[in-house]
């Protein structure tokens, strides 16, 4: 069995154009991963099947996966005969606005990509995960990146001075479809996606807690209040910059002392289930 770390990504900004012909929004935004990760394991299988389980029982273990699909592409690609067993060790909540799902594929095409010796590199495998969702060619890379397009153009930025992450979900799932299609053009306030590549060029930490922004915010405050509650306590923690993840619920907090992250992480813990206190990776990905 080969294993491939899927870490999890954050959206230091999320900034919404337009609504495309296609019916996909165009989107400019800027992500990056911590270190927070799911563990996927690929096997070869002889009988030409793919088979997956995950350690999650709400995750499905059919081609309704990412991680099947991926798997399921590479076959069909590239006329592969051999079969695939994966499985999945979640760590990152399901439909937190994390890309746990998408970091599963890219995972998987990156970890399938080694197994099978295709030889193929970040870059195919990238616009092979555009075909499987928006956030899997960045998945692909990890790392830090500018993200446009429907997200599936990705341009490789500095990584984020280091500094803690503390992430809070709520017991509630969120639709990204619902939410962009909650989403008014005309009444949000769009985040400075330039001054937070400037801040990352930089690396000034002061200036990129300064930048976060997400227009999907006020959709989601909209639909779900207990993630604005979130927001709002995490400020009274004593974080540098807060900010809720892709469509939520997941808010993430950012702090650069030690001290005051057991403060946080242990305040949050009184009315948040899952709570991680995790690093930025903000590194890209070799290949597996």
């Amino acid at each position: 069995m080969l294993y491939v770390k899927a870490p999890a990504k954050i959206n230091l900004t999320l900034d919404v154009l337009y609504k495309r012909p296609d019916h996909y929004h165009e989107v400019e935004m800027i992500m990056t991963t911590v270190d927070l990760a799911d563990r996927i394991g690929v096997e070869t299988r002889q009988d030409g099947l793919i088979k997956l389980s995950s350690s999650s029982s709400i995750v499905p273990n059919d081609e309704r996966n990412l991680a099947y699909q991926a798997a399921q592409l590479l076959k069909d690609t590239y006329n592969i005969k051999m079969g695939a067993s994966i499985t999945i060790d979640k760590e990152i909540p399901v439909a937190a606005g994390l890309a746990g799902g998408s970091s599963d594929a890219a995972a998987t095409l990156r970890g399938l990509n080694q197994l099978w010796e295709l030889n193929l590199s970040l870059d195919t495998l990238a616009e092979l995960g555009a075909k499987i969702g928006s956030d899997v060619s960045f998945c692909v890379y990890g790392g830090t990146a500018l993200a446009t397009g429907r997200g599936e153009k990705i341009q490789q930025i500095p990584a984020p001075p280091t500094c803690w992450v503390v992430l809070a979900k709520p017991k509630i799932g969120v639709s990204t479809a619902s939410v962009y299609g909650g989403l008014n053009l005309d009444e949000v306030k769009h985040p400075n996606t330039k001054q937070m590549i400037q801040a990352l060029n930089e690396n000034n930490y002061e200036l990129m807690c300064k930048s976060l922004g997400n227009v999907l915010e006020s959709v989601t405050f909209k639909l779900h209040p207990e993630v604005v509650m979130i927001k709002e306590q995490m400020k009274k923690f004593g974080v540098d910059g807060v900010l809720m993840s892709g469509s939520g619920p997941t808010v993430f907090g950012l702090i650069d002392s030690e001290t005051r992250l057991s403060r946080v992480y242990n305040g949050l813990r009184g009315f948040c289930d899952e709570v991680f206190a995790v690093r930025l990776i903000g590194e890209r990905n070799s290949l597996a």
